[in-house]
Formats: structure tokens, C-alpha cells, sequence
């Protein structure tokens, strides 16, 4: 595939954009560093002077494993603050304010809607389609929305958030297909981990209009971190870093994420991931036989959607007890429903024992 054409999805004004150049850009070799205005002297509170230079606005160790950890190549992997950076960068690249238009499924994670709303990009929504089989994408009006309203970018949430429903991926292929040199598909998989299909990122060599994204917030427990990670043809990439701020990641959370990323630090994560699959489906079983329960949605992520009789009881009864959960009710046809985050054994103990005693029936 010649990944020239998805540039042609980018700005006009933007495509041949050098960003900023920092002191730390250039490869530069020295023992005494006088380029950046950085401190010659340490902070009391860091005595080992290690905050005290800028850090690699790429960290290539870390790019390294991450790109192992995905199934990529380094120049396919951009790291971000969260995935919530990438989004905003790829909206602020791609979409023309006031012209090209992003499409997202509601109910769905919400920064997708707010970084269009900031680019002045307008709000293509094709609602998820509510079945006996869950909430689920619609794919054939995903792709005629999209072309009719001339997106530019189309976020696909999979595992979806609140939903928990997954898109398989031929339906995504028929997405990409359909919209190659359209528009770029970006297939968020914040929850992959815990889903049960192989990731988006597999496309990638077949599809250039594909961009999946990534987050070590969640399965490896470092949302106060902020590592998350684009993976999309090189030269997208290569655009996107010229737009992104100039040193995105900090040393200490990409320390942390190296560190969390060691092989023994991996085994405990997969050994924790498959607790929460296990938690999930006891969860979920339990619930459906809870007083004022109405129905709990099959989930592939970390939480469970689940429709009450009086959601605002169900929401005061668990607070009571001290757990927090998401109230949905604000959402597009989610007016009855709270998203429930699958926790230890024993938090979710609490909560059963809060759902199941009948203090939050109608």
C-alpha cells in the first residue's frame, strides 16, 4: 500500500508543516549541555539531577517496547499523553474547521465529540444499534454517513465504551475499504486487552487509512501516567509528531512504563487480566438475577453496562455504601443505565451485596 495517499487526507496547509525543532531533537553528542536553558544544578527535591534535563520527545527504548507489546514497527507508534493527545492531534491534522466532519457512535467515549467540537469540525453520529446482542455498530450507515457527510475521520471504539460491544474485524476492513482516500478509520482499542479478537493493528499493512489506538491506563494499571499510543502508516506518524508538543512524554512515566512493560511486570498483567475476564462473567451472571435489574449488557472490556428499573436508587444505594460508579443516564440511550468498572473480588462483593440485598429495587 503506498501510504502517500493517506497524506492526502491531512490539511492542505499542514502536509508540509516542520513543527517545532527542540533542543533535544537534533542528534547532537556533548558532555557539557548548554542548548536548551535547562539548570546546570540539580532541584533540592530531585538531588540525583534526573528531572533536570528535557527528556526524549520520543523515548526510543520505550517506543521499542511498546512497538513489541503491539505487534508494530517503531516508526508505525507514536507516544502520546493518553490517547486522549492522539485523538486531539489527529482531529486538529486532518479536519479543515468548519468543513471536515467526524463521525462517532453514541453512546461512546466522549473525547471524540469534544476534540471535534474544538476543532470546529462537525459531528457525524450514527447510533449504536441496541439488539438482543447489545449495543452494536452500525456498519453499513457508518459508511454511508461518512460518505455523505464527508468525514474525515471515523472513531470506531472497540472494545466500546459504555457499551463493552466489540466490531469485528472484517467489519472494520469493509470500513477502511470503503472509505480508503476518504477518510482515516481510527479503531480505539483503550480496552483490547480484555477483549477476546485479535487487534486492528494486523490491518495495518493492507489498510493506510487505518490508525488504531492504544493505552497502558488501563490493563497495566498507569493512568496516572498518561502513556498512550498511535499506530498508523510511518508517514503519518511522521506528520503527527511535527504537530504534537515538544516533549510529550516525561522521563519518570516513561521510566515507570518501561519498568511496567519487563517481562515478569507483563506476567502479573495478563495473570490480572484474566481475573477481571473471570470477575466479569461472575459479575454479569449475578446481576441479571438482581432486583431491579432490567439488563446487563455482555461486555468485552472491564465494565458492564447495566439498565435499571430506577438507576438514580441503584446509583444513591451503592454511594451509600461507599462505591463509586458511572452514571450513563446523560448519554444517548442510556436514560436507565449505570456502567459498572469490574474490580477486585472483593469490591465487587460490594456491590452485589448493595444490588442484591433489593435496596436499589424499584
Amino acid at each position: 500500500m503506498n501510504a502517500s495517499s493517506v497524506l492526502s487526507l491531512v490539511r492542505d496547509d499542514l502536509r508540509a508543516f516542520a513543527g517545532y525543532s527542540s533542543a533535544r531533537s537534533s542528534a547532537l553528542v556533548g558532555d557539557v549541555w548548554l542548548n536548551a536553558n535547562e539548570s546546570a544544578w540539580a532541584n533540592p527535591a530531585d538531588p540525583q539531577g534526573s528531572a533536570r534535563r528535557y527528556p526524549e520527545p520520543q523515548p526510543e527504548a520505550l517506543r521499542a517496547r511498546l512497538a513489541a507489546l503491539y505487534g508494530c514497527t517503531p516508526e508505525q507508534l507514536l507516544i502520546g499523553r493518553g490517547s486522549d493527545e492522539a485523538i486531539d492531534l489527529l482531529v486538529r491534522a486532518l479536519c479543515e474547521p468548519g468543513r471536515d466532519a467526524v463521525l462517532v457512535t453514541p453512546p461512546v467515549f466522549g473525547m471524540y465529540a469534544v476534540c471535534s467540537r474544538l476543532q470546529n469540525a462537525p459531528l457525524l453520529e450514527v447510533p449504536l444499534l441496541d439488539s438482543e446482542s447489545g449495543l452494536n455498530a452500525d456498519i453499513d450507515a457508518i459508511i454511508a454517513t461518512a460518505l455523505s457527510g464527508k468525514a474525515k475521520l471515523v472513531f470506531l471504539c472497540t472494545p466500546s465504551n459504555p457499551a463493552g460491544s466489540s466490531i469485528a474485524l472484517g467489519e472494520i476492513e469493509r470500513v477502511a475499504t470503503a472509505l480508503r482516500g476518504r477518510a482515516v478509520v481510527v479503531v480505539d482499542e483503550a480496552y483490547g486487552e480484555y477483549a477476546e479478537q485479535a487487534s486492528a493493528v494486523t490491518l495495518l499493512d493492507r489498510y493506510d487509512n487505518l490508525a488504531v489506538l492504544r493505552t497502558l491506563s488501563k490493563a497495566h494499571a498507569l493512568a496516572a501516567a498518561r502513556i498512550g499510543s498511535l499506530i498508523a502508516a510511518p508517514e503519518l506518524i511522521q506528520l503527527l509528531r511535527r504537530c504534537q508538543a515538544p516533549y510529550p512524554v516525561p522521563a519518570p512515566c516513561s521510566a515507570l512504563a518501561l519498568a511496567a512493560l519487563e517481562p515478569t511486570a507483563l506476567k502479573t498483567t495478563a495473570a490480572r487480566v484474566a481475573e477481571v475476564k473471570a470477575e466479569r462473567a461472575r459479575l454479569q451472571q449475578a446481576l441479571q438475577s438482581a432486583p431491579g435489574v432490567r439488563r446487563v449488557y455482555a461486555s468485552q472490556g472491564n465494565y458492564l453496562l447495566v439498565r435499571f428499573n430506577d438507576a438514580q436508587a441503584a446509583f444513591d444505594a451503592l454511594l451509600a455504601s461507599g462505591v463509586v460508579v458511572r452514571d450513563q443516564r446523560a448519554a444517548p440511550q442510556l436514560g436507565d443505565a449505570l456502567r459498572i468498572t469490574v474490580g477486585s473480588p472483593a469490591e465487587n462483593d460490594r456491590v452485589l451485596q448493595v444490588l442484591t440485598a433489593g435496596r436499589a429495587a424499584a
